[in-house]
């Protein structure tokens, strides 16, 4: 009888992750459905430029703080999705006409770790917060191609 309980328990287990994996996968799938989607990591609390806290002792920026997800056009919008979530709504939207570029990066120190090998950072600010998005060259081209496609009359600040 313990050894029936203890196997019924395993495939229960085993069930609840197979079951896991795939609402993860179905939900990534819904979001590109639609397409114009792209891998992209956001960092929205970016350190500011003179915390010692937010650096290494190399003095490169820290890994911290970094998300991975997928982030899918939506109009005037960019709507955010974290990978590892459930969550069928976007955790962050980024309108067009509150985001000014400011500088575009190459990641440093621990920052190459947290994020996707071919990534480029974008630093932003959005609506006077400042934000950092990492996404592949491809994607970068097309983000910066997205916000100066911005309508007549819509002031965009692209570095």
């Amino acid at each position: 009888m313990e050894m029936f309980l203890a196997l019924l328990v395993s495939a229960l287990v085993v069930a609840l992750v197979v079951i896991g994996l795939f609402v993860f996968g179905l939900r990534r799938r819904l979001i590109q459905r639609s397409g114009g989607t792209f891998d992209c990591s956001l960092r929205w609390t970016v350190p500011e430029e003179g915390d010692a806290a937010s650096r290494t002792t190399a003095g490169a920026p820290s890994g911290k703080g970094w998300v991975y997800g997928v982030a899918r056009y939506s109009g005037d919008r960019v709507a955010w999705f974290r990978v590892f979530s459930y969550a069928p709504r976007p955790r962050r939207i980024l309108e067009r006409s509150g985001i000014e570029v400011l500088a575009r990066r190459m990641p440093e120190g621990e920052e190459e770790l947290a994020l996707l090998s071919d990534s480029v950072v974008l630093g932003c600010l959005h609506h006077g917060r400042r934000v950092e998005l990492a996404m592949s060259e491809d994607a970068l081209t097309g983000f910066l191609a997205w916000l100066e496609a911005a309508p007549p009359g819509q002031r965009v600040n692209v570095a």
